[in-house]
């Protein structure tokens, strides 16, 4: 199950299957109490993969309670969705979906939300411990102004701001802030994502000088003198730059424009897809599949396109 001609993209009694097994791994769970009795609805008279609860009594699907509640749209298009997505590197525009599943760009464009919306992590964890390696630094996303940004300045004021954070060999963790980062802002994000105990790798930006003091180690490298690893201790933040070279890439070269109150959105997509990078694109389909499971996304909650 690892390419386009899987029998769950084309057949909606397989897709269904599939879905129950990846959302339902010990059985259907009723969405509405929670309970696992259950009364399988067979026969004419009732819609493929309906269960009935034996406690509350109310029925439902694999889809109530997820994502993908009262849609209309097939399973197997679902499941293509998801597999897209979770398979292209840089992501997968609206427009391209439309084309690839035969839908209006407006309904693609919301499954795509959706499917973000199931990619997120609900339960964080910090990053780092132990002694790991942590990087950190702060990009700007969003249309260049006639001047170029300063390290240590507030940053570009037409542009968007993210800090990203990657555990040197683990995960990333993105995040859209709304002002321009500054030194209180960038203590707050690092200390609830970061554990003390974690050496930090920067750049020489004045951003993290103060915090860099709470932790294990940090280390910066001098960007400004053509400096990418120091040479006498070996501190870097390749991996970071790296992690933001393909998000940049994604969002200028695929997605092209994004509103700023979906970005934290887009960023969710490109951290799900760099923290399952080690497993195949089916398995990461499965653990979008998996994350639908009590998720609700209404358009008015999305809003406008963009």
């Amino acid at each position: 199950m690892n390419n386009l001609s899987n029998p769950i993209f084309q057949n909606e009694t397989k897709a269904r299957e599939w879905l129950e097994a990846r959302c339902w791994p010990n059985g259907p769970v009723c969405p509405h109490c929670g309970e696992q009795e259950y009364t399988k609805m067979e026969g004419d008279a009732h819609r493929p993969g309906l269960y009935q609860c034996n406690a509350c009594r109310k029925q439902f699907t694999v889809t109530v309670g997820t994502v993908m509640e009262r849609s209309k749209i097939a399973l197997t298009k679902w499941l293509m969705a998801m597999y897209l997505l979770s398979a292209s590197k840089k992501g997968m525009s609206a427009n391209q979906l439309s084309r690839m599943l035969g839908l209006p760009y407006k309904t693609a464009w919301f499954m795509t939300h959706r499917i973000r919306e199931a990619m997120k992590d609900d339960n964080p964890t910090p990053l780092g411990g132990g002694g790991s390696v942590v990087e950190a630094d702060e990009t700007y996303f969003g249309k260049k102004p006639g001047r170029s940004k300063r390290r240590g300045d507030r940053g570009p004021v037409s542009q968007r701001a993210v800090v990203a954070l990657v555990e040197r060999g683990g995960s990333s963790r993105a995040l859209h802030v709304r002002d321009y980062p500054h030194a209180a802002m960038v203590r707050d994000i690092l200390v609830k994502n970061v554990r003390r105990d974690s050496e930090l790798n920067t750049d020489e930006s004045r951003l993290y000088t103060t915090v860099g003091k709470e932790y294990a180690g940090h280390y910066t490298v001098t960007h400004s003198e053509y400096q990418y690893v120091h040479p006498q201790t070996g501190a870097h933040s390749n991996t970071i730059e790296g992690y933001l070279s393909i998000f940049k890439r994604g969002m200028k070269g695929v997605y092209q424009h994004c509103a700023e109150k979906h970005l934290q959105a887009y960023l969710n997509e490109f951290d799900f897809r760099y923290n399952t990078r080690k497993i195949t694109d089916m398995e990461r389909a499965e653990l979008a599949a998996a994350g639908i499971v009590g998720k609700r996304l209404t358009y008015r909650r999305t809003g406008a396109q963009a």
